[in-house]
């Protein structure tokens, strides 16, 4: 399984890939610091990623604005894409959801829910993403999760 990060901030981005060893030690995460990095790291890949996770606040290109593009792009406009930021404001879970991601996930402070949230979506990728996101979202971590169904 492939992953690709795109976070600014280096202190969110090793507690994901610790959490992410901790869950699988297979899994390859590819870590950009910025939208724009991620799409040139998607064009030199040999193989895309099984999800994308994109910050919200990056410098040069936002998550926003490389969501915009990869769900314009054929290439790239069915990957999964999980929108995260530390802001749980309602306008950007719904424009997350508008705009083509799957959901949009707070980015938690405590490491294990940061593991627990990731094992899940990484062992049901292929098979279920929509229904762990939705159990994820109602067994406790609501505060964490939001998604529009449509999008699942």
């Amino acid at each position: 399984m492939t992953i690709l990060l795109a976070d600014d901030d280096m202190d969110d981005t090793e507690m994901f890939c610790e959490a992410l060893a901790d869950v699988d030690e297979s899994i390859m995460c590819h870590c950009a610091i910025n939208g724009s990095e991620a799409i040139k790291m998607l064009n030199e890949l040999k193989e895309l990623p099984d999800i994308i996770f994109l910050d919200l606040n990056m410098p040069i290109m936002n998550g926003w604005d490389c969501l915009k593009f990869l769900k314009s792009d054929d290439r790239y406009k069915n990957i999964p894409v999980i929108m995260i930021s530390t802001s749980s404001h309602k306008n950007d879970l719904d424009t997350a959801t508008s705009l083509g991601a799957i959901c949009y996930f707070v980015k938690p402070n405590n490491f294990n829910d940061l593991k627990h949230a990731l094992r899940s979506i990484t062992t049901n990728i292929q098979k279920g993403l929509k229904e762990v996101i939705a159990s994820l979202h109602t067994e406790g971590f609501r505060h964490l999760f939001s998604c529009e169904e449509s999008n699942l």
